[in-house]
């Protein structure tokens, strides 16, 4: 390698050396490099290798663009693959190696697969799996499975850490008047034009510094710093490090901010990257162009960049890239660097594929006219290349150029990607030669390069006339263009009929003759080139090799290329990691965490907690020496025998009010409500339009035109949702208002034999809750000692007498401490949801484990509660034929045959007779039951109870407990006449 840092000059700070690794050897390099220019630096030529043929790669660009050198960063935990050495910041310690071969990227016997590339064409992966034989191979398994697990071995271009991500990430959300992507001379101009316009700007940049193109030009270092001081200076704000990946509907974008990515020791408060959502009023696209190269016989060697890289490298970075160099151009931006490269010792011949130019000669440059590469001569890097001249309308040699750089610029093609996404399709300009932005309706516009615009100054009044449509001023865009010459296009240089190792996407190895090749075997869409050769879908997107590939399938089909069309650009336009699309939203917090008002008191006293859909819920309550098992056996034999309380603040509690309450009420559940009287309660049942049981719940009558309905706790949302959508899509003519009010209300269920006398307890004198006063479903409200007002309702959901008691969430640490010690005097208990569920299933109770969504309300045993006197919600599509079927699954309580077994919730139940398949029914939950003195289940099985009473059935369950017999019995089995609840 040719390239070496130069004594001065540059960027970087070299009073601030940085030591890093690569591949285990310790290199250094100095605060401002990036990983790629101090690999250069260090003679580096070789840094990863392509996906298909493992062909040596070097450094392709300066940019996001880069599809050469991918390298993977990182260890253990944090080792991240598929990093762009080009933009990845350099910081002490920085660990870095190739990928994608083995022993590594110097010498890959991966590169074995470059001798068998003809059998390794466009499509070679369908054609591989459609021509194996028929015939299976060993164990039942087919062949293809066999070269499934050569495929997978071989897929992917890294290999990401197994271990979990020890990183933390941020969502943040913004809100702008104008935003402003890109920080060169157009995006600086349109960001201090529009603040200066009273707008609050949003400035965002995907470098660590500002200024874009300015930052390789050391002739523009001052014009650069006024620009940048007089934007921070009007109060634009800044964000660097920050990409915008994606552009969605009204104004929103995505950005991306790198936070520690380029530090050594970062703050452990600190994210490592932050996903912004900002909403703009207005959008300007200042994201420039990227240089394209061209396709000719072994145009991907290390040591062949673009022309703009190495002005970059030379003066952002103080490097010369090479001694002996070769420009091959179609265009005028090269001159600059060429005059540049020249005076700072290289040799440099620019191949301009024009036959003349209007442009001043460097001195130091030798020009050749007419003339572009056809082969680079070298195989891990350039030794020289071969020149051909256009005549007589095909390629001819030209001679050959030694040189140890080849530089190319196959012209410009404008960052259209993000006004892409929002579906402004690109348009093809035939005098730029190049994708121009698409029409759109929405207030987003671009400015500079990425309008196709080249000049500096027309670039700076281009993003001052963006800013000023922006901010609704009429202004006309300034017509693309800028060379003094026009540029002459070139995709690729070929011998007639000659096969070529011509590179169009370089990491995927697509060629040009995998694209004819594609037009040859049919597949002429864009999109089915893009699918059939993997054209633009690696790492880099396509940002350099679409335009190639569509301009060569345009040659094949004999079409001009807005014909063919463009591959639809979609987000994001960087790679994002998984870990900032998820933020915070992790682990423990991977769904929103709920705790009720008594979260804090029930963890005081023991209890262990569970998640309840989106809730922490009290699981049990253990005392010294008891597991699971013995806590919640212990808790629902307390119920039983004496009282014990429980939180049931999670339940949906949904305000239902207004004149047409009762009505509305009375159309969404299966039983009637139009009647229910005030300070009565109903259990209710309601179903979704298909007839199926969408949930369950109790309605309180508080007044004549106020209720309060409670749903299940995991369909809380659901309900309210399906509330709101009735009110506002078919019944918008009821006065009805809802309103979630979960969160407001703190609530207990007291049960047992002793729960009257307990909440009599607590209540100020004379309050009276007797069975005349409250009897069962009766709602009051009561004076808690204190002077605290609260509901209470007469309902069990355990089978026994049982009261839920309401009141507002900041008193309800203070009502369990009234009624605890009242529960603890008569020998009660706390109880969680696993002494809850003994309870309910004892009972027969259903809850979302058996409303499922699959079955019916007379599936569920609550047949008769459905009306025959109104219409409800599904009640015409619940007597489908198929839906009253008598040999539908109806629910069952179960025993096991012999008492002393157990069975496990999930299993199937079979036939004795047939143990296979998918069974007669299945069990949804299981417990101890401490009353019946054994274990018991609930499910379904087919025709109910009746259908198999004196029958032997087995739950299958060979997976965890085998196979068990058991019989099949009512669902009430205990108290199955109610006795203990209206006691």
């Amino acid at each position: 390698m040719t390239a070496y840092r130069l004594a001065k000059g540059g960027r970087i700070d070299r009073s601030a050396p940085v030591d890093f690794t690569w591949d285990g050897n310790t290199l250094s390099g100095y605060a401002g490099d990036t990983l790629a220019s101090a690999l250069m630096a260090n003679g580096e030529r070789v840094l990863g290798r392509s996906f298909k043929y493992h062909r040596p790669r070097g450094i392709m660009s300066a940019g996001v663009e880069e599809s050469g050198a991918i390298v993977t960063v990182g260890e253990g935990a944090l080792r991240e693959p598929n990093v762009r050495a080009t933009v990845q910041e350099l910081y002490d310690g920085l660990c870095a190696s190739g990928q994608n071969a083995w022993p590594n990227v110097r010498f890959d016997l991966g590169a074995v697969n470059g001798l068998f590339s003809r059998f390794f064409a466009a499509g070679f992966y369908y054609k591989t799996f459609m021509g194996l034989p028929p015939f299976e191979w060993g164990h039942g398994t087919g062949l293809w499975m066999q070269y499934e697990k050569l495929i997978r071995k071989a897929a992917g271009m890294g290999a990401a850490s197994r271990e979990p991500d020890p990183d933390c990430y941020d969502h943040v959300h913004a809100f702008c008047d104008v935003l402003v992507v890109g920080s060169g001379p157009a995006g600086l101009q349109a960001a201090l034009t529009a603040v200066q316009a009273g707008r609050d700007v949003l400035l965002v940049e995907q470098d660590f510094e500002l200024g874009g193109d300015y930052l390789n030009d050391p002739g523009a270092e001052k014009h650069r710093l006024e620009r940048v001081n007089a934007v921070k200076g009007a109060g634009v704000r800044v964000m660097t490090r920050t990409t915008a990946f994606g552009l969605y509907d009204d104004g929103v974008a995505g950005l991306l901010e790198k936070v520690t990515d380029h530090l050594a020791n970062p703050d452990p408060e600190l994210p490592r990257q932050r996903f912004w959502t900002v909403r703009a009023g207005a959008t300007i696209l200042a994201t420039g162009a990227l240089e394209r190269s061209i396709a000719f016989e072994n145009n991907d060697r290390p040591g062949v960049m673009t022309a703009a890289a190495a002005r970059s490298y030379l003066n952002r970075y103080g490097i010369l890239p090479g001694q002996k160099i070769v420009i091959s151009t179609t265009n005028d931006s090269v001159y600059a660097a060429a005059a540049e490269l020249a005076a700072a010792g290289a040799e440099v011949i620019v191949a301009d594929n024009r036959d003349e130019i209007d442009i001043d000669l460097p001195n130091g440059v030798t020009i050749r006219n007419g003339v572009a590469p056809m082969k680079v001569l070298g195989r891990s890097g350039v030794e020289g290349v071969d020149l051909a001249k256009h005549t007589n309308g095909s390629w001819a040699p030209a001679g050959e150029e030694a040189c140890d750089l080849l530089l190319v610029s196959g012209g410009w093609s404008p960052v259209v990607n993000l006004s892409s996404h929002r579906g402004a399709k690109p348009i093809w300009n035939a005098e730029q030669a190049c994708f121009l932005p698409g029409i759109t309706s929405e207030p987003i516009f671009h400015a500079g390069s990425s309008a196709g615009i080249w000049d500096r100054k027309d670039c700076e009044v281009s993003g001052e006339r963006a800013a000023r449509q922006a901010i609704n001023e009429n202004e006309k865009s300034l017509q693309p263009g800028g060379w003094k010459t026009p540029i002459r296009p070139l995709y690729e240089v070929r011998l007639p009929n000659q096969q070529t190792k011509a590179f169009v996407d370089f990491q995927h190895d697509v060629t040009g003759d995998d694209v004819r090749l594609a037009q040859q075997e049919g597949f002429v869409s864009v999109e089915h080139l893009k699918r059939y050769t993997t054209l633009g879908m690696a790492t880099d997107q396509g940002k350099m090799g679409n335009v190639l590939g569509l301009a060569l399938m345009a040659d094949a089909l004999g079409k001009d290329i807005p014909d063919v069309g463009t591959t639809r650009f979609r987000p994001p336009y960087t790679p994002v990691a998984i870990g900032a699309l998820a933020g915070r939203n992790v682990a423990a917090h991977f769904k929103p965490l709920r705790r009720t008002p008594l979260h804090d008191w029930n963890l005081r006293h023991g209890a262990t907690m569970t998640e309840a859909g989106l809730w922490h819920r009290p699981w049990y309550f253990a005392r010294d020496g008891e597991g699971i098992e013995e806590a919640y056996v212990r808790e629902a034999a307390t119920v039983r025998k004496t009282v014990g309380i429980c939180d049931v603040s999670s339940l949906g509690k949904i305000a239902v009010q207004g004149p047409d309450a009762a009505e509305f009420l009375n159309r969404v559940y299966s039983n009637g409500f139009a009647k229910l009287s005030v300070g009565k309660a109903r259990y209710g049942i309601m179903l979704r339009d298909d007839g199926m049981v969408m949930d369950d719940g109790t309605t309180w009558r508080l007044a004549d035109t106020e209720f309060l309905t409670t749903t299940t706790t995991t369909n809380a949302g659901k309900v309210m949702v399906w509330f709101e959508e009735l009110l506002q899509t078919r019944w918008p003519d009821l006065k009805v208002h809802v309103s979630s009010v979960s969160d407001q209300w703190a609530g207990v269920s007291v049960s047992g034999p002793k729960s009257r006398e307990t909440i009599a307890a607590c209540l100020e004198q004379g309050a009276d809750i007797s069975n005349e006063a409250l009897p069962f479903m009766g709602v009051s409200r009561v004076m808690l000692s204190g002077g605290v007002e609260a509901l209470i309702a007469r309902i069990s959901f355990s089978g026994e007498l049982a009261y839920e008691l309401y009141l507002q969430a900041g008193y309800g640490e203070a009502m369990m401490d009234l009624l605890w010690p009242a529960a603890e005097a008569r020998s009660g208990c706390l109880y969680g949801l696993e002494a809850l569920g003994t309870l309910r299933i004892e009972k027969g109770h259903v809850t979302g484990a058996e409303l499922d969504g699959r079955v019916t309300i007379d599936d569920a045993g609550l047949g008769k509660m459905a009306s025959t006197k109104k219409p409800f919600i599904g009640s015409a599509l619940r007597q489908r034929p198929e839906l009253m079927r008598e040999d539908r699954p109806q629910l069952v309580g179960i025993f096991p045959k012999d008492r002393s077994q157990t069975f496990k919730g999930g299993a199937v139940l079979c036939d004795a007779d047939e143990v296979s398949g998918f069974g007669t029914g299945w069990i949804t939950g299981v417990t101890h039951s401490p009353a019946l003195g054994h274990w018991i289940g609930i499910g379904y099985i087919t025709g109910g109870a009746e259908a198999w009473k004196d029958k032997t059935v087995v739950a299958a369950d060979p997976v965890r407990t085998g196979n068990v017999d058991v019989e099949i019995v009512s669902p009430h089995m205990f108290d199955p006449t109610g006795e203990r609840m209206h006691g």
